[in-house]
């Protein structure tokens, strides 16, 4: 993945796609495989806001299903299980536990009715993923930190994970792959229009300030909570704390006991996430923080559960993200609370033929993609049908014809790939767990990272003790995946900067061990461990 912003000037795309989140990867990536001139302009680094604050879950959303939502909840669904099949590096499956307490919201015969329903709209759905009943003492082996009183059993069912910044990298180089110019740190700073109808765009390298003008038939903005003010838009802010792992491989779906809100308990790269918050939003779309509000809520919420509570202590790093929900004001002027607002997305179309992508979800957002570029063709007259559905990710493993076996023998021919390449990695010094991470990470591509490893067997050494990434997967990345600054790197490229609590000192070492590779002369060094430390702050 090589950054140009001089391959913008002097073309004529069929579509401009401005937001490199979730959506616009989705959008420019499939309009690309259609065989549109398409150009996708992210004004900082790609997944940098809301698609790398996610709670990393590929899932329908049980919760819906006590609002009724359930096309929302079947359409996701129906996405999760085809990125479990065409994505295995990418999207894994994560068992959930939820205990069922005596003096609980829910009881046990509703949640069986619910997870009964949410099985049944998984039409594709294999067997390990159906729920299953555990009984109280069973329960309490496969999560052995939660409270004792006043639980009388737990389900067992499960959904996926993924890392969600990767996923929005991959596709980005899929579209890159297929023929679309894609450039991060570059705005889009004035539309052009004629005769009311845009044009066209003037986009700034963020860099360099040098400005090009682009010519598009067609314009989508999927910038999120950048147009939040235009679409009539409801902004809300969730949080995640980042602790210490848990020792289990599952994770739990939880209620609170303050307001009754689902959060969740999740294993992730040997650490535990713990969230989400959900409040509305009315500050800097620019400075988005975690308050010490959100950590007090998150922190009572979780430790109402666990045996030995956690503290503020105990907290290794938190972020926060904003959502983009659809406007619904009601005549009182009150509005509903968030998280009973729908998380479904809509396109809005302005006057002068912008389309505008509103709400939506990480899990979704393919199919709603496809819905944009189905419109996108429609309005240049071509008639291409979508060819991201049921498509092998860009570094998935070698796929089979449908014809050769089922989908079960597809599924198990990917286990034995991970298996079989993680296994590779542990012969060449990678340990156990950082192996598995790294064969999710980067899919096929690892036989590139496991050449470097033959080469210099120091480089499977772990970059810090509490975090199962490696050196070779750091310097890769920085020299293959269109990194500009340190904090792309060790935030979105590797999630360093949220996982371990990372001195100046270990900021410093890593800068000066990837500086050669990033052309970085000490002064800008000394910059990148700046915006760093800034970033964490």
């Amino acid at each position: 993945m090589k950054r140009d912003f001089h391959s913008l000037a002097n073309q004529k795309f069929d579509l401009l796609v401005c937001g490199g989140g979730i959506y616009g990867a989705w959008v420019a990536y499939d309009a690309a495989l259609r065989g549109l001139r398409v150009a996708i302009v992210e004004q900082s680094d790609w997944a940098s806001a809301t698609s790398s604050a996610s709670s990393k879950l590929i899932h329908g959303g049980l919760r819906y299903l006590e609002s009724f939502d359930f096309k929302l909840v079947k359409k996701a669904l129906a996405e999760r299980d085809m990125l479990l099949a065409v994505a295995p590096h990418r999207v894994w499956p994560l068992h959930f536990g939820v205990p069922v307490y005596a003096n609980g919201r829910i009881g046990s015969l509703q949640l069986k009715v619910g997870l009964m329903i949410y099985d049944f709209l998984a039409t594709r759905l294999n067997q390990d993923l159906k729920h299953h009943h555990l009984k109280r003492e069973n329960f309490f082996t496969r999560f052995p930190f939660l409270k004792h009183s006043n639980l009388s059993s737990g389900f067992i069912y499960a959904d996926a994970q993924t890392d969600d910044a990767r996923l929005v990298l991959e596709l980005i180089d899929g579209a890159i792959q297929a023929g679309a110019v894609c450039v991060n740190y570059c705005k889009l700073t004035k539309l052009i229009e004629a005769d009311s109808r845009a044009i066209g765009a003037t986009v700034q390298d963020q860099l360099s300030t040098q400005t090009v003008n682009i010519h598009a038939r067609q314009i989508v903005y999927a910038t999120g909570q950048w147009q939040a003010g235009r679409c009539g838009s409801r902004l809300t802010k969730g949080v995640h704390l980042v602790l210490p792992a848990m020792g289990v491989s599952d994770a739990l779906l939880l209620t609170t006991q303050s307001d009754g809100r689902v959060f969740f308990i999740i294993p992730w790269y040997g650490m535990t996430l713990v969230g989400t918050t959900d409040s509305d939003y009315r500050g800097d779309i620019e400075q988005v923080k975690v308050e010490e509000a959100d950590v007090n809520y998150l922190l009572a919420a979780v430790n109402d559960f666990l045996k030995t509570t956690w503290t503020q202590a105990d907290i290794v790093n938190s972020y926060a993200g904003l959502r983009v929900l659809k406007g619904n004001e009601k005549a009182q002027g009150k509005q509903d609370s968030p998280s009973s607002v729908s998380r479904d997305w809509e396109l809005k179309t302005a006057a002068n033929g912008v389309h505008y992508s509103v709400g939506g979800k990480i899990t979704s957002a393919r199919e709603d993609a496809a819905s944009i570029v189905n419109n996108i063709c429609a309005q240049l007259g071509k008639i291409k049908v979508c060819a991201t559905i049921g498509k092998r990710f860009p570094w998935a493993p070698a796929g089979h014809s449908a014809q050769n076996g089922s989908m079960q023998d597809e599924a198990a021919r990917d286990h034995e790939w991970i298996r079989m390449s993680s296994l590779q990695a542990v012969r060449l010094g990678v340990d156990q767990e950082s192996s598995l991470w790294l064969v999710r990470r980067h899919g096929q591509r690892v036989t590139e990272i496991f050449e470097m490893l033959k080469n210099d067997p120091q480089l499977a050494r772990r970059i810090v003790s509490s975090v199962p990434l490696i050196v070779a997967d750091l310097l890769f990345c920085a020299g293959h995946e269109m990194v500009l600054h340190l904090p792309d790197l060790l935030r979105r490229r590797l999630p360093l900067l949220i996982l371990a609590k990372l001195t100046a000192q270990d900021i410093q070492a890593i800068a000066q061990s990837v500086a050669p590779i990033m052309m970085w002369d000490e002064q800008t060094i000394s910059n990148e461990v700046s915006a760093c430390l800034n970033s964490i702050t």
